[in-house]
């Protein structure tokens, strides 16, 4: 059998696969000893050419051949009715069709209690019948199902996420928690029924319990129908400059200088390496400059042209964050999957636009950090004695939390929390809902670009005059703009526009919003003539249609979707509300979730110094493994301490419920388990302030720590295989292990506190007075004076941390 070891598609491609082995390997062009193929014939050869080159074997090609010939390889598309939709599982006696009904039914007299208004009963058929015209009451079915599941099992549940906050039946399944008519959400921005598209859904959940939910979908529906999605990283413009420059061996200040030559970045896209040079590129006249080096140093063009073969090859692999395929049929016999080495994680090997063409269906599970907070910030007012709100069914009209908004104090408020968001905020003064859904779809870089967010917040206020599109246009859409003052801000506005105005169905107005998005003339041409044609017939004039359409097509390349804003909008109130009226609970939430990001945690640490919150230092014997609120005051968590681990924390607060309170440090190291006793992991405690009120000053216990380490654990070894001291009651007394004990060092004539100043003491309390912490005066080499803790009810408050500090 004839075959070709194969790694680029033409001969051609050769340097650039070597190329792309110096970028894998880490080395350079010019060194001999690199690894790399010899020849170029490592391509994709034609049957001519294998033929020619097995010519002394010709029954080797005809064998090669009649394998190809026997592989039967074939993916059907969704034009070629491809649907591999999952199939939810019905009670007896009913298909999905049927289910789907009356569980929207049960859905809407869950909504309503007090009677399903007619409208809302109107729009929930209308929405019934177009799923069913498409084909998707089990996809529905599936989403609420295990969003249902996740809420029964205490794993907190995002409102609503992307254009499904628009739809009425979603919100009865409880598959989103907003009211769809109530705050004027569009199911034709979902689902169009003049353009037939898959339904997706993206689903936020506590980022810690995500997971789970996955499990339970695998075991429900099929571990054998459920994978993860494969992305495919490419080389883009810096990239590939700053590679081609150091696979030729030229210092790192050439690709520097190169990337810093190229226009700026523009929606977080550079200009292509060959759009540079093409004149047809829309960002071709700012790269004069980087022409003009090119066409004056060679080295430059050398590095240019390697850049220009790499840009756009795939460099890597990885997995997509939230995408989760779910199929009616096992994965294997429709695409081609593959196992993760690290973890055995069964992946697609296709991405998902290529899925989506198969029929397949993705479902996005992502965590959201600040669903945490919320989960932890009301199990903290449990533990505090507090009756926590019922977040699903809060009203939008809280005084404390508008108030919270208006003064821009949304530090750690979702959506809300960036200084530039803060200023807004001040100047608009949000005093309702809506002013919290277009908050967050005007701070964005179009609207901004344009003045909208600004035009919001003095209109708003009466600082500035609203002026309609056109005068007679002023009337028909008042309805639709006197929500916003007269500022266009969501694309639903573009889509309700033409229906009020052109006599649109909400679904063609949705073709129209795309194609003014997507900028294609032709496609522009034939819209227009509609929608000139529409408005005239209802009567408008020429002018009028002008000025609309002028207005609308800049508008649609930064209109934000209403449906998303609301649903996030109802985040970021729940946030507010609990930082508004449970400050202590949220922000231990809320440093609970950043306390592996120091510069957040310093920030909000600052703010809870600003709202008069006191943070209360570490303590093993009161702290938890996180932040926790006591009282009006914070606790801080012994694994927010750098290098000391959950698993560690856990075993701490374990050997104090089981045996007591510590009493001393020396107590702490004969209670705990092994475990716990590394040097590193104690240092850290020590620094951190976890012995504060235990009677020992930091300094003294970090000189002697590793000593009273050691001295315990051989025989905490020892213990754990059995072996006891049979004399330690003994030697010891009081029950303790009998053991040498380090004593805690002299002070020094002129010794230095913790917080950085000459230790000012009175020798009869030993109690620092510059950093209010007791201070250990020894009498004498081998042993140390007795200890007087403080009082335990009367905890030292957190102030800035000392130099030491490893927080």
């Amino acid at each position: 059998m004839a075959t070709n070891d194969l790694h680029y598609v033409t001969e051609a491609d050769a340097q650039i696969q070597d190329v792309l082995l110096c970028i894998n390997s880490g080395s350079r062009l010019n060194d001999p000893d690199r690894f790399k193929f010899g020849g170029s014939g490592y391509f994709l050869k034609s049957a001519r050419q294998m033929r020619e080159l097995f010519r002394e074997f010709p029954e080797a090609c005809d064998n090669t051949l009649t394998i190809a010939e026997m592989c039967e390889v074939e993916f059907r598309t969704t034009d070629e009715g491809a649907n591999y939709m999952p199939h939810f599982p019905t009670p007896p006696g009913e298909d999905e069709e049927s289910w789907f009904i009356k569980e929207i039914q049960r859905g809407l007299e869950y909504r309503y209690p007090a009677g399903i208004p007619e409208d809302v009963q109107q729009r929930a058929d209308y929405e019934v019948s177009v799923i069913l015209q498409m084909g998707f009451p089990g996809y529905f079915l599936v989403v609420s199902d295990y969003i249902k599941w996740a809420k029964e099992q205490g794993i907190r549940v995002g409102p609503g996420r992307g254009s499904g906050a628009g739809s009425m039946v979603a919100y009865a399944l409880r598959i989103t928690d907003l009211d769809p008519i109530e705050h004027g959400l569009l199911f034709e921005r979902f689902l169009n029924p003049d353009r037939v598209s898959m339904p997706d859904f993206d689903v936020d959940f506590d980022d810690r319990r995500r997971g789970e939910v996955i499990e339970y979908v695998e075991r429900k529906y099929g571990d054998d129908r459920i994978a993860q999605v494969i992305t495919y990283g490419v080389m883009k413009t810096k990239n590939s400059l700053k590679d081609a420059a150091r696979v030729l061996d030229y210092p790192f200040a050439m690709g520097d200088k190169l990337t810093k030559t190229l226009p700026p970045t523009v929606m977080g896209k550079d200009i292509s390496v060959n759009g540079i040079f093409d004149p047809e590129d829309k960002r071709y006249a700012e790269a004069g400059e980087f022409r003009r080096l090119h066409d004056e140093d060679p080295d430059v063009q050398k590095v240019v042209e390697i850049a220009k073969g790499v840009e756009g090859l795939t460099r890597g692999w990885g997995v997509h964050a939230c995408a989760v395929i779910m199929s009616s049929h096992p994965l294997i016999d429709i695409v081609p999957m593959m196992r993760r080495p690290s973890d055995g994680q069964i992946i697609t090997q296709f991405e998902y636009p290529t899925l989506e063409t198969l029929g397949l269906l993705k479902m996005d599970f992502l965590g959201l950090r600040n669903l945490t907070v919320l989960s932890d910030a009301v199990a903290n007012m449990e533990r505090n004695g507090k009756t926590p709100p019922d977040l699903e069914t809060l009203p939008f009209d809280d005084k404390k939390t508008y108030e919270l908004l208006q003064k821009g104090d949304t530090l750690g408020v979702f959506q809300l929390d960036g200084s530039g968001m803060r200023t807004l905020l001040r100047q608009m003064k949000p005093d309702q809902f809506g002013d919290i859904t277009a908050v967050s779809a005007l701070y964005r870089p179009g609207p901004m670009g344009m003045g909208s967010h600004t035009n919001y917040a003095l209109r708003k206020n009466g600082l500035q005059e609203i002026t309609p599109i056109h005068p007679e246009l002023e009337e028909p859409l008042a309805e639709i703009l006197d929500e916003t003052y007269g500022v266009l801000v969501y694309q639903e506005q573009v889509m309700q526009t033409a229906q009020k105005v052109a006599g649109y169905s909400l679904g063609q107005a949705d073709i129209l919003r795309r194609a003014m998005g997507k900028k294609k003339k032709s496609e522009l041409d034939k819209q227009f003539a509609s929608f000139e044609a529409g408005m005239k017939e209802n009567g408008y004039s020429t002018a009028a249609v002008t000025a609309l359409w002028e207005t609308l097509m800049p508008f649609a390349d930064y209109a934000f979707n209403k449906s998303h804003s609301a649903a996030y909008g109802v985040v970021s109130y729940w946030t507010g509300y609990l930082k508004a009226n449970h400050p202590t609970e949220y922000m231990a939430a809320l440093l609970t979730s950043t306390q592996e990001n120091r510069d957040r945690l310093g920030l909000y640490l600052g703010d809870c110094r600003h709202r008069g919150i006191t943070v209360l230092p570490p303590d093993v014997n009161e702290s938890d493994l996180y932040f926790s609120a006591v009282g009006e005051d914070i606790r801080f968590g012994l694994s927010a301490i750098r290098n000391v681990g959950a698993h560690v924390v856990e075993e701490i607060i374990k050997t104090r419920e089981e045996k007591g309170a510590f009493t001393s440090f020396t107590d702490f190291l004969d209670k705990v388990p092994l475990s716990v006793c590394n040097k590193r992991t104690i240092e850290s405690l020590i620094k951190g302030g976890a012995f504060d009120e235990l009677g020992a000053n930091r300094r003294s216990l970090v000189l002697i720590h590793e000593d009273a380490v050691d001295s315990v654990v051989d025989l905490k070894r020892k213990e754990a295989q059995g072996q006891y001291d049979l004399f330690a009651d003994v030697f010891g007394g009081g029950g303790e292990t009998a053991r040498w004990r380090p004593a805690l060092p002299r002070p020094s004539s002129s010794p230095i506190c913790r917080s950085g100043t000459a230790r000012r003491s009175s020798p009869s309390s030993g109690t620092c007075w510059a950093c209010t912490s007791p201070t250990i005066l020894s009498t004498g080499s081998s042993t140390s004076s007795p200890r007087t803790p403080r009082p335990r009810s009367a905890p030292s408050p957190m102030t800035a941390p000392s130099r030491t500090a490893p927080w």
